[in-house]
């Protein structure tokens, strides 16, 4: 196939006037280098990281549309106060995207690099919100013959994130989770993970019809956050379980503090004796998502052997080393459609990813509200 000299990309940019801008930019199409591939991308999905990155911390009450049906534009208010945080990237125009998968349409003359030729790949590496992406062939992973690009566009980040936390819980000592997006694509693929390895998971969830998902895929430990009952059915599951790591996606509020809580409430249920300064039990909560931007709220009722940190996928990857990272890889792609399968709501070329009614639906990161990128649609 012929091969076009440049393409398209989304760009986010953060003016230093206080606007989050979004437009469709053309590239040039890099040929593939010595140890590298060109690659024509079909699927990329939007992960929370890739929101993150995307509006930064603009307020899309205020997004506005402009430009024409090809080449959209999105522009949207920064509250002052945020612009702080910005300051790395102000005036900056960025590409959005971790991860992706397409066909394998160049390849350079390492036998690395030969041996993709032609191939459906899933790829990790940035700018993947692109029609065309040349990258590392050691960044590429071949997916099975037969397997469709929007099939493996979610190989990496949610799959290696998944499998992290299960890695984790076992590098500390601990032997059962707690998860606080029970029902989101990342935490089905976890409790999928935890019943096929026989590890105990406490899902948290907010609504019933999140609960009853779960529980239609086999999770056996659910509490819903907006019942009155919550930290009683809480405390009770980590009884149960004996769960003392837990990986929160909301960050901010009170949900952090309160499941210190009743951890500390669940290990002094079996406790043999009294002590002033809490159970002896550790209880670790890693903070991995922002959903809530707020403060986290802590109140200190769960004694004084705890801990309270960040958790993030590419430096749990470093610490683990290559032949461990790789390892969990393999086990993305033996599992690929059962396992680590992914769902998404709809599927949208670049433009239409940048329009305001697509914008106020994934733009929530609720749960069911997950796009799928195609930017050669159309």
């Amino acid at each position: 196939m012929a091969i076009p000299t440049t393409g398209l990309q989304l760009r986010s940019l953060i003016k230093s006037s206080g606007e989050l801008e979004l437009s469709l930019v053309e590239v040039p199409v890099s040929a593939a280098g010595a140890d590298e591939v060109l690659v024509r991308v079909e699927a990329a999905p939007m992960n929370p990281s890739d929101l993150g990155l995307l509006f930064g911390v603009a307020d899309l009450s205020t997004a506005k549309a402009s430009g024409s049906a090809a080449r959209p534009v999105i522009t949207a208010k920064v509250p002052e106060k945020l612009m702080k945080g910005m300051a790395g990237r102000m005036d900056e125009s960025m590409p959005v995207g971790n991860e992706g998968a397409g066909v394998v349409v160049q390849a350079g003359p390492s036998p690395q690099a030969q041996a993709l030729m032609g191939k459906t790949v899933a790829l990790l590496g940035g700018a993947m919100y692109s029609q065309y992406r040349t990258i590392k062939a050691a960044q590429c992973l071949a997916l099975p013959d037969g397997t469709k690009p929007s099939e493996g566009a979610s190989c990496f980040v949610n799959p290696l994130t998944a499998q992290g936390m299960v890695e984790t819980m076992r590098r500390e000592g601990h032997t059962a989770l707690l998860h606080t997006v029970g029902a989101s694509n990342l935490g089905q693929m976890l409790n999928r993970i935890c019943l096929k390895d026989g590890i105990a998971l406490v899902n948290i969830v907010r609504k019933q019809d999140q609960m009853e998902l779960l529980r239609a895929q086999g999770a056996k430990h659910i509490c819903n956050s907006s019942a009155p009952t919550f930290l009683d059915d809480l405390t009770a599951a980590l009884v149960e379980t004996g769960a003392t790591i837990a990986f929160d996606a909301i960050g901010g509020g009170r949900l952090a503090g309160q499941i210190l809580g009743c951890m500390e409430a669940a290990a002094n249920k079996t406790a043999k004796e009294y002590s002033r300064y809490g159970s002896t039990v550790h209880k670790q909560v890693y903070i991995y998502g922002g959903l809530d931007r707020g403060p986290t709220e802590l109140v200190r009722n769960f004694g004084m052997t705890w801990g309270m940190g960040g958790w993030l996928l590419f430096p749990f990857l470093q610490k683990i080393g290559p032949e461990a990272g790789q390892k969990l890889r393999l086990r993305v792609v033996d599992e690929l459609k059962t396992t680590f399968a992914s769902s998404y709501t709809a599927e949208v070329s670049l433009a239409d990813a940048l329009s305001l009614e697509a914008i106020a639906i994934y733009g929530k990161q609720a749960t069911a509200t997950k796009y799928l990128i195609n930017p050669n649609k159309g």
